[in-house]
């Protein structure tokens, strides 16, 4: 026992020995304490999962949070209910965010100043349920209360089944919303195909119903899903009604004219340049407008030595090959490293179209002081990317 409490003794005593030190360590820290970094406010923006809660059972679905947004700020941010499509309906929440303006929002977070509520149908129904209609209402409910959301400026929009239920939500509550946006819908369901016996009258008791409400209608000519004659009806309703409508139909577009409606720029201003208000407003008069755009402008024809000087290999920074132009009588082709061979041709002299591709894809071929052609410019709707042109060796 004798060695163990001698340890024990000089434990003791050392830590006596430090203790006036860590005293003074601690005093010292308190006169000049060491800085600390700042917390930071719990912020969360980009597309979030929530639940909601209806009648014992709970739906999964998504909001999407500008990254400018602020909880503290007490700025009242614009909303949009997204109502998604028939292919989009399950119960994992997230699915309804792949297409649609969701899509538009991830491409160009830019033009959605807005908070964007998505809420997912299930498998077994549509969005013209009663218990649906219910629940996406409860889903901007419940993100309006959170957020402090503008109830002026709410906005309602759908593609296919969801443009269905968009319908039936300004129908039940026109004054809800400052203004819709429909891609592809009606008022006449795919599912109960009996509605159109009442093509007489549907159309004008929807019209009657919305009253003022500002309204845009997208419709693809070439759809068979939800035919033209679906937009063109209750356009003529609205029109008769002295509503305030606008129909736009893509030429040669089929049943997807979401995509490219919700990437026209007009549109998220469109939105914005309305608010619930202005539908009681003596002073906005009733309109309509019907436009037919087409896939793609006019071509026009150019010589062919307007041809060859764009003809030839294009390179990227990295030096490598990215596509090679033809010509092929008075066409101009590419080649991309693959092998696989588009058409182009001229919207004008230094602008081609793909008349077989996108109608948002460019091609601008860059000159040189001197006329000569030095590189094309690939434009999407989303980048822009610069390719030189390689040089031709001179001829002996």
């Amino acid at each position: 026992m004798q060695r163990p409490l001698r340890f024990l003794t000089a434990g003791f005593f050392l830590a006596c020995a430090f203790m006036p030190v860590q005293a003074q360590a601690l005093r010292n820290s308190s006169r000049h304490p060491r800085p600390q970094p700042e917390p930071q406010p719990l912020q969360e923006t980009g597309f979030l999962n929530r639940t909601v809660a209806l009648h014992g059972a709970t739906y999964h679905f998504q909001v999407y949070l500008p990254e400018s947004f602020r909880r503290d700020d007490k700025k009242q941010w614009p909303a949009i209910l997204f109502l998604h499509g028939r292919g989009e309906r399950g119960s994992e929440g997230m699915w309804q965010t792949q297409f649609g303006l969701p899509q538009a929002v991830r491409d160009h977070p830019e033009r959605w100043p807005f908070v964007v509520i998505m809420p997912q149908c299930p498998l077994a129904n549509y969005w013209t349920d009663p218990e649906m209609l219910t629940m996406a209402l409860a889903a901007l409910d419940h993100e309006t209360e959170e957020f402090h959301l503008d109830t002026e400026r709410t906005y309602l929009t759908g593609l296919s089944m969801g443009g269905y239920g968009a319908w039936e939500l300004a129908r039940l509550y026109p004054r809800r919303w400052a203004a819709m946006a429909v891609m592809a819908g009606g008022v006449f369901w795919s599912y109960e195909p009996d509605r159109w016996k009442q093509a007489a009258t549907l159309p004008t008791q929807y019209a009657r119903a919305v009253g003022r409400l500002p309204l845009w209608l997208f419709q693809g000519s070439d759809d068979t899903m939800v035919i033209p004659r679906q937009s063109e009806l209750i356009f003529e309703a609205l029109k008769v009604s002295g509503g305030r409508v606008r129909l736009w139909v893509y030429q040669g577009v089929r049943h997807d004219c979401w995509t490219r409606a919700y990437n026209e720029p007009e549109l998220p201003r469109w939105f914005l340049s309305h608010q619930r208000k202005a539908q009681t407003t003596p002073d906005s008069p009733p309109y309509s407008e019907r436009a037919v755009l087409p896939l793609h402008p006019p071509a026009i024809k150019l010589a062919d030595a307007a041809l060859d000087s764009i003809a030839g290999e294009y390179r990227d920074a990295n030096g490598h090959s990215v596509l090679t132009i033809f010509r092929q009588g008075a066409q101009l082709f590419e080649r991309n490293p693959q092998g696989d061979v588009a058409e182009l041709a001229a919207e004008t002299p230094a602008v081609f179209f793909y008349p077989n591709g996108s109608s948002l894809t460019r091609l601008i071929f860059e000159r040189d002081a001197d006329g000569r052609v030095t590189s094309a410019l690939f434009h999407d709707d989303r980048h822009e990317e610069r390719w030189e042109k390689r040089a031709t060796p001179p001829s002996h």
